[in-house]
């Protein structure tokens, strides 16, 4: 929360108040608008989406939900609440919108024609479960899914406070990638992360690289520790904002926010930062030798000994000094060991345990760590959190059993939802492809993303229709090359072989081997996964580099790719249409598309002509709104 060092005169010590943090040193007292319009925010943001797409697309219209048949619980508690609001539902979406949006999600690739041609003729009534699970048994599911997991353990080389190296980056892209592969539970890939040992540039020490994220530089040890407890707490609670705490007590800072975080205190979070208080970090033996494996890599192991000391007043956070203590010379005029102690549950370390391992054994108890879990995935899944921002989990507000005071109202859109959500993975002992599964053969997810013109802003919330989402840097990148058949190859420094899918890269600054293919991706806002998170966001420019780019304009060449020579040699108009429909958009063209797409490539009459037409149709397909959005 503080952005740079405080000067001492205006700190105070833990539990004597907050007079001395101003506007200038806390994110939250500097852009309050930013943190209380969050929510409204990204709900402006999914209507922005379904509007502008209703305008590009065909008609949609409303139905009763009773006419809608419930699959599972999610059907239950979504179509129930939307009965007794006597909302209106989109409708199911049709065969091609579902393949398309299973397969973009699941897979964050767009489906071949021969895939959609066999999903449409197939007369099966249990064909979406069908795929579904042939999705989710596919390689490219563990690409997208290790892509997915690198973004929350935020994986990468450099980011702001240390370089974890390539071979560090690799080490642990791979490792999430095995895991994923191996249907690794997310508790226990979780467990790992939070107890990870070892040489970082190890396979089998992959997990240490989400430890060595805590690196904080030009402070105490304690700035690591606190560093370790925001970062864990944000990606496996949801609780981003312990790192508030972590500086100050919540009140004055958090009211309006968090009932949970404003009767938070510093010494609370501080306690849980303790936990981290005997992991040490240290350079490998080799880590200075450029010319060695192990430059740059580090070790990280559990000290037998050590606490979290009360005894700071330099480093990236407000002084620490005990309870009533001041600060003289640039001194705590006393200091205080404070020893581990789980936030919610009190519980601490036994003499059989690391003391990472006692977090990681309650955090992965905690009934936070499956609503976040579950949370972050209904996200992927839906374009919306059932709370959003997914990083804002309030504990005191989503237990529908146990509702907040006057004043406050649960936080999540559907709380027993959320519940029930929760214990499904728990049940599955936190089974990522079964709780995938369960999502995509609902009905909810199942929606058309079609509504009609009486959607309302207010219905945002209750999921009465599927949200568009603008497809992520790569997946852009993937389904202009899949369509195309144009596949690249690009080299990551010191991994094997040659990369064609973007989702397939271990980080978003590659591929560092073709860097206007970066910069292309990087319009869309994949972020850097430190200081930059991906954003949904569009922008004129995106829409610049879809027209002009040479990533775009060189694969739409007849030349180039092999899909459309294939086209361009064929002398069928109305057959080709139909097909480089299929290829860019994974539909068939609608009658009105199809007369003016025949009648454009009909017009062409020598080989040279077609070839241009072709090229023309597929580049004006990328340029559809659909093209770039899972819908």
């Amino acid at each position: 929360m503080v952005l740079a060092a405080i000067p001492l005169a205006l700190l105070s010590p833990i539990g004597a108040g907050e007079r001395g943090i101003t506007a200038a040193d806390c994110n939250f007292l500097l852009h309050q608008d930013e943190f209380h319009a969050a929510q409204s925010r990204l709900r402006g943001e999914a209507q922005s989406k379904a509007r502008r797409f209703d305008r590009a697309a065909a008609p949609g219209v409303s139905v009763d939900p009773r006419s809608i048949g419930r699959s599972n619980l999610i059907d239950t508690h979504i179509f129930d609440k939307l009965q007794g609001l006597q909302v209106r539902s989109a409708p199911l979406a049709s065969d091609e919108e579902f393949l398309r949006r299973a397969t973009l999600d699941l897979t964050g690739r767009i489906p071949a024609p021969e895939a959609v041609r066999e999903f449409l003729a197939n007369p099966d009534p249990a064909k979406r479960e069908a795929l579904i699970d042939a999705l989710l048994q596919s390689p490219e599911f563990t690409d997208k899914w290790t892509w997915w997991l690198g973004d929350l353990l935020q994986n990468n080389v450099t980011a702001t406070n240390v370089n974890r190296g390539v071979n560090g980056r690799n080490a642990f892209h791979s490792w999430i990638k095995a895991k994923v592969e191996e249907r690794t539970s997310l508790k226990d890939i979780a467990w790992e992360c939070v107890t990870g040992s070892g040489t970082s540039y190890f396979l089998e020490n992959g997990a240490s690289n989400f430890v060595i994220n805590s690196i904080t530089p030009g402070g105490p040890v304690q700035d690591q520790y606190d560093a370790m407890a925001s970062k864990t707490a944000t990606a496996f609670l949801g609780l981003g904002y312990l790192d508030c705490l972590l500086c100050h007590n919540g009140r004055g800072h958090l009211d309006a926010l968090s009932l949970w975080g404003k009767n938070g205190t510093r010494m609370e979070a501080l306690r849980m930062a303790a936990f981290f208080s005997r992991q040490n970090i240290a350079n490998h033996p080799e880590s200075g030798t450029r010319e060695s494996f192990f430059a740059g890599a580090r070790i990280v192991t559990d000290r037998t000994a050590g606490n979290y000391a009360l005894n700071t007043t330099n480093g990236n956070r407000p002084a620490r000094c005990a309870p009533g203590a001041g600060v003289n010379n640039n001194r705590c005029s006393a200091t205080l060991n404070i020893e581990p102690e789980y936030l919610f549950t009190g519980a601490k370390p036994s003499a059989r345990q690391t003391w990472r391992e006692a977090f990681a054994d309650s955090m992965t108890a905690d009934p936070m760590f499956a609503r976040n879990l579950a949370n972050r995935l209904w996200k992927e899944m839906f374009n919306l959190g059932l709370v959003d921002p997914v990083d804002t989990m309030d504990p005191a507000r989503l237990d529908p059993s146990n509702p907040p005071p006057d004043g406050w109202q649960l936080q999540a859109t559907h709380p027993e939802l959320l519940e029930a959500l929760a214990a499904e993975l728990r049940a599955t002992n936190f089974n990522m492809r079964a709780f995938l599964k369960l999502i995509a053969n609902s009905s909810a997810y199942q929606l058309s993303s079609r509504y009609g013109d009486d959607w309302k802003l207010d219905y945002v919330p209750l999921f009465a229709r599927h949200f568009p989402r603008r497809l992520e840097g790569e997946e852009v990148h993937d389904a202009i090359t899949k369509a195309t058949g144009a596949l690249p190859a690009y080299t990551v420094q010191n991994m094997p072989g040659v990369f064609q899918w973007a989702m397939q890269l271990p980080d978003p600054a590659e591929p560092r081997s073709n860097g206007a293919v970066a910069t292309f991706m990087n319009a869309f806002l994949r972020g850097n996964r430190d200081s930059q998170q991906r954003s949904q966001s569009g922008s004129i420019l995106q829409r610049l580099y879809l027209m002009n780019d040479n990533f775009v304009t060189s694969r739409v060449k007849v030349a180039a790719s092999p899909n459309l020579r294939a086209l361009a040699n064929r002398n069928d108009p109305a057959a080709v249409a139909e097909d480089i429909y299929l290829l860019f958009l994974g539909r068939k063209p609608s009658d009105a598309e199809r007369r003016e797409s025949s009648a454009f490539l009909a017009r062409a009459t020598t080989q040279a002509a077609r070839n241009t037409a072709v090229e023309d149709l597929a580049w004006a397909l990328i340029n559809k709104v659909e093209f770039i959005h899972s819908y």
